[in-house]
């Protein structure tokens, strides 16, 4: 996505932040001097735009970074689960609906080593009814929780499809 994009996208966060217009708790990481240093090794030096640890209370957090992930001048909207032990999405691609609305758009595309990846995207289509997600851009503070939600959704989809092979083992 333009970098602009995830400015906008991270202006609506802060805003939400701001004026407390959710029921997540939501923290902005510290950046220095445009780059994140000391969060995991593929994010260490980057240019980026923010980022953010989200939760419910009891509930385990993620991390959103908007990052130039390749450093190629495109921005990443990246999710962390709270562990930090590796990627869950990176989403960059933005469409604009008939509707006229932007959304990010993500593909559930496993890429294991086992032989099962057909099996995981059947049962991720089944959760989702598409391997293709499409999430609204937050366009207010009002958004930001929905938005959240889809998020969450996402991740949890995603790591439930990548363990179905495991719930089925004979």
């Amino acid at each position: 996505m333009e970098k602009k994009v995830a400015a906008f996208i991270c202006a609506q966060v802060d805003d939400c932040m701001m004026n407390n217009q959710t029921s997540y708790d939501i923290v902005k990481m510290n950046i220095v001097n445009g780059t994140i240093h000391g969060f995991h090794q593929w994010t260490n030096g980057k240019p980026i735009i923010a980022g953010y640890h989200f939760s419910k209370p009891e509930e385990s957090g993620y991390y959103l970074l908007f990052i130039d992930w390749h450093r190629n001048n495109r921005y990443y909207l990246v999710i962390y689960p709270q562990n930090k032990s590796t990627t869950l999405a990176e989403m960059q691609n933005i469409i604009e609906q008939d509707d006229g609305k932007e959304v990010i758009t993500w593909k559930y595309n496993p890429l294991k080593r086992d032989g099962k990846n057909q099996e995981r995207k059947a049962y991720f289509k089944q959760l989702f009814g598409s391997t293709h997600i499409h999430i609204p851009i937050p366009t207010s503070r009002y958004e930001v929780e929905t938005f959240f939600d889809q998020l969450i959704s996402l991740c949890q989809k995603r790591i439930k499809a990548d363990r179905i092979v495991d719930v089925f083992k004979e």
